[in-house]
């Protein structure tokens, strides 16, 4: 594995690119999140959806759930729970802390395998 696997990555957002009914994404900690900004705060969740891997930011934000732009599942922003299929597994949602002008998305490291001997035979005498 790469990395401890306790590592975290924080992000910041600086809330005026980011308005109402708004969502956007970042790279963090090896994947993508996806940052909304809703009526009810601001939110992040994975930028995939558990269904078909599609990125939710190419689909619509309405209220607090975001719609998937390939099968229509929508997830609930604030915790990621699945609100209509065909997803059945939930998206993961991350802490955010705000201060009026900007936000903080915390986000653990994806440990990666260590792929260097991938598809390589290793003969022991």
């Amino acid at each position: 594995m790469n990395g401890p696997a306790d590592a975290l990555v924080t992000i910041e957002i600086d809330l005026a690119d980011l308005r109402g009914g708004e969502m956007i994404t970042r790279e963090a900690g090896g994947r993508e999140i996806l940052v909304c900004r809703t009526r009810d705060g601001v939110f992040a969740v994975d930028g995939q959806c558990s269904h078909a891997e599609a990125r939710l930011c190419e689909g619509r934000l309405r209220g607090t759930r975001v719609i998937c732009p390939l099968h229509g599942a929508a997830f609930d922003v604030r915790s990621g729970a699945v609100l209509r299929g065909p997803a059945r597994q939930p998206i993961r949602a991350y802490p955010v802390r705000c201060d009026g002008a900007r936000a903080w998305v915390t986000v653990p490291v994806v440990d990666t395998p260590d792929t260097s001997m991938a598809g390589q035979r290793r003969v022991i005498d």
